[in-house]
C-alpha cells in the first residue's frame, strides 16, 4: 500500500536538492576561473617578452653661452648686509662737523642700549630680539642742528625683530608721514619744542624703517622747527643704501 509523503518531507527534499545544485554551480564557476587563469599563463608563456622602454631620456641640446652672470656685490643685498655696515651709512655732507657721538662707529649691545631710554630694560629686550650688531654716525651743522643715524642688525632666527622694533616707537605730539618705498616706515616731526630753563628750545624729527634684518633709526635736532622735507630726504636716501 502506497502512502503519500508528508509535506514536510517534500520540503526537506526540495531544500536539499536546491542546495546541492547551488554548490555544483559554484564549484564549476571556481574551476572555470582557475582553468581560465592557467590558460592565460600558458598563452603568455608562449609569447615573446615585451621590451621595456629605455630608462635614459634623450639628451636635450643645451643653450649656447656660459649662463647668467653672478650678482655683483652691489646687487647682492646679502653681500652688502653681511659686510661692513658702516659703508651703508649716509656720508657727512660738505660743511658739516663730526658729531660728538662719533662717526661711522660700531656699537655692541651694551653701547646701543646706553643710547636708549631705560637702558637696563632695553638691554634685556635686545637680547631677546637676537641683537647682532649696530653702527652709528652723525654730524652737526652750525651750533644747533644735529643728525644722528643708526643701523641695527638682528639675527632673526626666531622672529622678524627688525620689523617689530620699527613698529615699537611711540612718538607723541608729532605729525607723521609714511616713508615711500618702505612699507610701514614712518617719519615724525614734533610740533612743540622741548623747553628747559637756560637752554634754547629743542625741536626734533625722527624716522624709523626696516629692510630685511636691519632697522634704520634717524634723529634730527634743531632750535627751530624741522621741515618734513628734511627728515624725509634723510630717510629716503638712507633706505636707498640698504
Amino acid at each position: 500500500m502506497l502512502v503519500a509523503p508528508d509535506e514536510s518531507d517534500v520540503a526537506e527534499v526540495r531544500v536539499r536538492r536546491r542546495g546541492r545544485t547551488t554548490l555544483l554551480i559554484a564549484t564549476a564557476a571556481v574551476l572555470g576561473l582557475v582553468a581560465g587563469t592557467c590558460a592565460g599563463f600558458l598563452v603568455q608563456a608562449d609569447r615573446e617578452p615585451t621590451a621595456l622602454p629605455p630608462l635614459s631620456q634623450p639628451v636635450l641640446a643645451q643653450a649656447k653661452g656660459e649662463g647668467p652672470e653672478p650678482l655683483s656685490a652691489a646687487q647682492d643685498r646679502k653681500v652688502k648686509t653681511d659686510g661692513d655696515l658702516r659703508k651703508l651709512l649716509l656720508k657727512r655732507p660738505k660743511g658739516a662737523k663730526d658729531a660728538e657721538s662719533g662717526v661711522d662707529t660700531w656699537l655692541n649691545m651694551a653701547d646701543y642700549a646706553d643710547r636708549l631710554l631705560r637702558s637696563d630694560e632695553m638691554f634685556d629686550d635686545l637680547a631677546g630680539d637676537e641683537f647682532r650688531r649696530a653702527v652709528a654716525t652723525g654730524w652737526d651743522v652750525g651750533s644747533t642742528y644735529t643728525v644722528q643715524i643708526r643701523l641695527v642688525q638682528y639675527r632673526q632666527e626666531e622672529n622678524l625683530a627688525a620689523q617689530q622694533r620699527t613698529g615699537d616707537w611711540n612718538v607723541d605730539d608729532t605729525t607723521s608721514w609714511s616713508i615711500p618705498g618702505t612699507g610701514d616706515g614712518m617719519a615724525y616731526v614734533s610740533m612743540k619744542p622741548d623747553i628747559e630753563p637756560g637752554y634754547l628750545p629743542l625741536y626734533r624729527a625722527e624716522a624709523h624703517a626696516w629692510r630685511g634684518d636691519i632697522a634704520m633709526e634717524i634723529w634730527v635736532y634743531d632750535s627751530r622747527p624741522i621741515p618734513k622735507s628734511k627728515i624725509m630726504d634723510l630717510a629716503e636716501r638712507q633706505m636707498e643704501r640698504l
